[in-house]
């Protein structure tokens, strides 16, 4: 039995430049097995030109990646796992999706009973007969999808893969990605979508103007969170938080306070308040805003959905 690489994907210094413009500078990326890694940036950050150059679709300039163990070159060895989808599928507009897949198939030696299968994966197995042509474009980015897993690869590539999805369908990709996963496929996806990332991802890689700002946790990248309080007289509410926590801790946010605590001691605040006379009307704990912290990242760019 195979041994499992504990680093599915590993990219040192890899950079891609066309003509003068550098499209990728010196991106040192790595992904852990079976974990989902969602690589996060705004439209044009270098997304697609990193993955395209880990599939050997565009050589880098400069750089190295390798993929499952094996150092990605003009062999392409170590693609033999691997699964992807890239800017979106291409398949005969006027077979079916099961002709697609079967003629799929044949090229790469899969058994065409496989192809079944992967359809009952994508949710496509009723509308499986019907051409291509047809197909919404939610349909076609899950046919990709299916293409995809044709092989049972160990890693799976996936460029924007909720791309067309209706809110439905969206979750419905998500559940099919964390499944994936869970039966011990890597996964590594881009997007531009926050609340994608955050509910689907083990940890994140965030890009912008080509560089790798930082690779991290989800939970890490969000950071801690935060007691919210509403509560008046606000002076009052104020200096005697600022009195019972300290300075640092009570945070002016508008009309309300935010305190650095746990969660646990919300009680005892509110208790405190009120028995010094002040009334509050709300009390909530406040996840940070995954959106403010990208853009803290990115310097302010907002392109990020």
């Amino acid at each position: 039995m195979t041994t499992p690489v504990k680093t599915p994907v590993k990219t040192t210094a890899l950079t891609k430049r066309f003509g003068g413009t550098l499209a990728v500078d010196g991106v040192d990326l790595e992904v852990r097995a079976g974990e989902v890694y969602g690589f996060l940036g705004p439209n044009g950050a270098g997304k697609t030109t990193t993955l395209r150059m880990l599939l050997g679709l565009i050589r880098p300039t400069s750089g190295t990646v390798t993929l499952l163990g094996e150092a990605q070159d003009k062999s392409n060895k170590g693609l033999r796992k691997v699964g992807a989808l890239i800017e979106g599928p291409a398949f005969y507009p006027y077979l079916s999706g099961l002709d697609n897949l079967r003629v799929l198939a044949g090229h790469a030696g899969v058994d065409r009973a496989r192809v079944d299968a992967v359809l009952d994966t994508v949710d496509l197995a009723d509308r499986a007969r019907d051409k291509y042509a047809t197909y919404s474009l939610g349909m076609k980015q899950r046919l990709g999808l299916a293409a995809a897993l044709l092989k049972k690869p160990e890693l799976l590539i996936l460029d924007e893969p909720t791309n067309g999805l209706d809110p439905a369908g969206m979750a419905d990709m998500r559940v099919t990605i964390r499944k994936l996963a869970a039966d011990g496929c890597t996964v590594l996806l881009s997007s531009h979508l926050l609340a994608e990332v955050e509910q689907i991802c083990d940890r994140v890689g965030v890009i912008d103007h080509g560089r790798l700002i930082t690779e991290t946790a989800v939970a890490d990248l969000r950071g801690e969170g935060r007691l919210r309080v509403l509560a008046r007289p606000f002076d009052r509410a104020r200096d005697l938080l600022t009195e019972l926590l300290g300075a640092g801790a009570v945070h002016v946010e508008a009309d309300a306070l935010e305190l650095d605590v746990d969660a646990a001691d919300a009680s005892g605040i509110n208790a405190g308040l009120v028995g010094h006379g002040v009334s509050v009307s709300e009390l909530r704990w406040r996840e940070p805003d995954l959106e403010q912290v990208f853009l803290e990242l990115t310097g302010g760019v907002s392109h990020v959905d």
